[in-house]
């Protein structure tokens, strides 16, 4: 008798950092994907159908309109709901009680004698106002353009700016929000760019200024990488150094995995294969989180020789948690590997590196450790990496 393939609903994806879990099996060689693949049965959902999960979406608020024009009290009030659903969704993703009031304009903190980190430009006095008092040389702003448009920012008058200055290089390198599996891909292109900058200023006086939108996830988590990567300070350190003067919710699970990416895994990717039957005459069967995060879905392929729907994933080393959705409604399988956190149950898959030597598997679990000290050598490496001076 084969087992049947159960599902359960309503569960919301829980917040779980993808990569601050250590790694273990369900790896295979390039060449054979990894695949969990779910008993081909009559589904039986353990659920109540009467419950629907509604996925968290890209933050967005629909416009309300009114007659006449927009006082601007009316565009105040606007600007606080906007920023109150998004403090909502920003705390259900990240797991704190932050709140950001965009209404209230720029925040920063300095952090380092040329480093300042803060939430992101609203206007081009903004600009001045950062040259000015704060000595800003150049901006680097990771935000992508749906940040910027939920806010009704206009980036344009900002860079103009800069170039209307010359005194304030404007730079992007856009980071998806809420999502630790896009912050860990693009951690070292960030950073990078982060030390080119506070080389091109070396010696003036000046600092980089890094923002995200509100200043508490992707900014800190570059900063954060930056000191601990290019500026000689631990993990542990550099934590401790940001929050006193900035209290923020970056992924540091994320940096972690980052690290163990730049120093022992490379950018190697294993193929790895999830599939389920059908279930229940669903019209419909996406799955979401892997290295798409929470806020898309992807469609699920029906495979006519399996008669199983599949999706096929290139990841690199690291713990993923997922979901599926079945014509709208969010479930996990327990037939797949699952992990509890709080009221939420999620699947998940265990992609380990094809790196499995006893040098390895030691770096590995001391860089993805608490301390997550770096040897000497490491150091050298990471420096020399991002072309920084010891």
């Amino acid at each position: 008798m084969r087992a049947s393939t159960r599902f359960a609903f309503p569960q919301s994806p829980t917040r779980a950092e993808n990569n601050s879990f250590s790694t273990s099996v369900l790896h295979r060689s390039m060449s054979c994907p990894a695949q969990l693949s779910t008993r081909q049965s009559h589904l039986k959902p353990q659920l109540n159908t009467a419950l629907e999960h509604k996925a968290l979406p890209r933050v967005r608020v629909s416009a309300t309109f009114q007659a006449g024009a927009p006082t601007a009290a009316d565009e105040e009030e606007d600007l606080d709901g906007k920023s109150s659903e998004y403090s909502d969704v920003m705390q259900q993703r990240m797991g704190s009680s932050l709140t950001y009031c965009h209404e209230d304009g720029i925040n920063f903190a300095r952090v380092l004698d040329n480093l300042i980190v803060g939430s992101c430009l609203q206007s081009p006095e903004d600009v001045d106002r950062l040259a000015e008092e704060e000595g800003v040389g150049a901006i680097v702003n990771l935000q992508e353009d749906s940040d910027m448009e939920y806010f009704d920012l206009d980036l344009e008058p900002i860079r103009q700016r800069c170039m209307e200055r010359g005194d304030v290089a404007h730079n992007r390198y856009p980071i998806r929000d809420f999502d630790p599996f896009d912050l860990r891909r693009k951690l070292a292109g960030a950073v990078q760019l982060v030390a080119d900058q506070a080389g091109a200023l070396q010696g003036t006086g000046k600092s980089v200024y890094i923002h995200c939108t509100a200043g508490l996830g992707r900014a800190p988590a570059t900063a954060l990488a930056y000191m601990y990567w290019c500026r000689g300070f631990s993990l542990a350190d550099a934590i401790g150094t940001f929050m006193a003067v900035r209290p923020c919710n970056p992924r540091i699970g994320a940096i972690r995995q980052a690290t163990v990416d730049l120093l022992v895994d490379g950018t190697a990717l294993t193929p790895v294969r999830i599939a389920v039957s059908r279930s229940f005459g669903a019209t419909s069967l996406q799955i979401a989180g892997l290295d798409v995060g929470w806020g898309q879905q992807i469609e699920m392929d029906y495979d006519t020789e399996t008669h199983r729907h599949v999706v096929t994933r290139s990841l690199p080393p690291g713990r993923y948690p997922y979901k599926f959705i079945m014509d709208g409604r969010w479930t996990y399988s327990a037939d797949h590997p699952t992990f509890t956190e709080g009221d939420h149950t999620n699947n998940y898959v265990d992609v380990i590196s094809t790196e499995t030597s006893p040098a390895a598997d030691e770096a590995r679990e001391r860089l993805m450790s608490e301390t997550g000290n770096l040897t000497p050598e490491e150091r050298e490496k990471l420096e020399s990496t991002f072309g920084v001076a010891s």
